[in-house]
């Protein structure tokens, strides 16, 4: 198997361009050890500007490996990003945002690791955040990679202790893993889940699920075998409403009856599945992550050990609540009319109300204000800041307080195609776009030579402002 490229190799044009971007682009602060590659950009691989990459200074690390041309080695070239949350001794888990299939997905998972609202989850539970980017060319075969049993599963995990050795972290090879996966990426999760039922803590899988038996029509996707430990790992499916829900015809029309036969298969023999449909979309993300990341909090808080490497604990099943798999209204599972072994299952009531909320039109409620922003800082014009984001809402913008009066909103006017707008906004796969949206604002208002008080408001995406920052501390003074 080829070793992972090392930023002490020899750099490569490619890295070159990329260290080159590093320079000019904006970036989030804190962002070192940069894995990459020096060999030739394989025929195989995806062609530039995929090589393209944000910076991986720490709290961010990357690993790369090229294609393994041994059999049953991985077919792509992929790209390993994580995220280490500052301060925290041991690491207890780790959580993965796994893009889907195509070049645009694959390029999009190169900013899964920086997205600051999944950030705030991993945060929470002292877990790392870890995204994959693939490099799959448009046209090539997905499957040689959204199969685990195709290299990406023993990838995946040596990327861990690649990665935790760089760190500082050797404990990343044996923690649990908190699955998230769009597509294809669904297709990975849930297949990781099926071969590594011991080690995933829940999985949420968008648009995307494995096959558990054969299916003529697909003769390309091998069928998993699904164990009997799975059945204890809470799963989510969570197709788009135009995915074969309500609209019975597309290019997505089949993904509704995969999950469905998925879901089938999982509680029919007593799984803890349920089945979130988007209202609002088809195949993109839209606004799942304000149920994805309070379900995905819920199962973390329930199981990850106490210890590094403790077992997972049992998902607790006597706060459950029932509801028909595409309806709205779920109940406790005591009072559920019908059968409960075809109903959509939900860990207590917390989460039941916000899926009931969710399934109407995803504005999943939330009446906490996101944190307070820290370390502002004035040089010259220029404010700068740090914020971490609301763990239920996100991060939509921040409001800027100059001498005790509003100043300005950034960003003026958020945008977003694809749900919520958000600070960093959000491509198609959920990941935040490139370049990586800075927290500055240069005011060009001020008067030279006047000296003003600054502050900062967090606002997220329900509109709930923090309080105001300390004021911004002149350059010179915080040196």
């Amino acid at each position: 198997m080829p070793a992972p490229s090392s930023a002490l190799t020899r750099p490569s044009a490619r890295s070159i361009r990329a260290a080159a971007f590093m320079l000019v682009a904006p970036v989030l602060p804190a962002l070192v050890l940069v894995m990459l590659a020096a060999a030739p950009w394989p025929a195989a691989a995806q062609a530039p500007p995929y090589d393209v990459f944000p910076a991986a200074e720490p709290p961010y690390h990357r690993v790369r490996y090229d294609a393994d041309t041994a059999d049953g080695g991985l077919a792509f070239p992929v790209n390993y990003t994580i995220w280490i949350p500052p301060g925290v001794p041991t690491i207890r888990g780790v959580i993965v945002h796994q893009h889907g299939c195509g070049e645009g997905s694959c390029k999009s998972g190169l900013t899964g690791a920086y997205d600051l609202h999944w950030q705030a989850l991993a945060r929470k539970h002292a877990c790392a955040l870890l995204a994959p980017a693939y490099e799959q060319p448009e046209k090539a075969e997905c499957q040689l990679w959204c199969d685990p049993r195709n290299g990406s599963g023993a990838a995946f995990q040596r990327c861990l202790a690649d990665l935790g050795a760089a760190s500082g972290h050797p404990e990343l090879a044996r923690v649990p893993w908190a699955l998230w996966g769009h597509s294809g990426g669904g297709h990975w999760a849930g297949g990781m889940v099926m071969l590594h039922p011991e080690r995933v803590v829940a999985a949420w899988l968008r648009s995307g699920v494995p096959l558990l038996a054969a299916d003529p029509a697909r003769e390309r996707i091998k069928p998993h075998v699904l164990p009997d430990a799975a059945l204890g790992v809470p799963l989510m499916c969570n197709p788009g409403t135009q995915e074969g829900v309500t609209v019975k015809e597309g290019r997505f029309a089949g993904v509704w009856p995969a999950n469905e036969a998925f879901f089938g298969a999982v509680r029919g023999r007593g799984g803890l599945i349920g089945v979130a449909v988007d209202p609002l979309t088809a195949h993109e993300c839209g606004n799942q992550r304000y149920l994805a990341i309070p379900w995905l909090d819920a199962a973390l808080a329930a199981r990850l050990p106490d210890a590094v490497g403790g077992p997972l604990r049992p998902m607790p099943t006597d706060r459950a609540w029932l509801a028909p798999p595409t309806g709205v209204e779920a109940v406790p599972a005591a009072r559920f009319d019908g059968d409960p072994l075809a109903a959509a299952w939900l860990p207590d009531e917390p989460l039941a109300a916000a899926w009931m909320q969710y399934v109407k039109d995803t504005r999943v409620p939330d009446a906490s204000p996101p944190p307070v922003p820290t370390r502002a800082v004035i040089d010259g014009a220029e404010l700068r800041w740090d914020a971490e984001a609301d763990p239920e809402s996100g991060l939509a913008a921040f409001r800027i307080e100059r001498d005790g009066r509003p100043l300005v909103t950034v960003p003026e006017k958020g945008a977003n195609p694809f749900g919520r707008p958000l600070f960093q906004n959000l491509q198609y796969s959920d990941t935040p776009s490139l370049p990586l949206v800075p927290m500055r604002y240069v005011d060009t208002t001020a008067q030279p030579g006047t000296a003003h008080e600054y502050r900062i408001r967090a606002v997220n995406t329900l509109g709930l402002e923090s309080a105001p920052s300390a004021p911004a501390t002149p350059v010179t003074a915080a040196r």
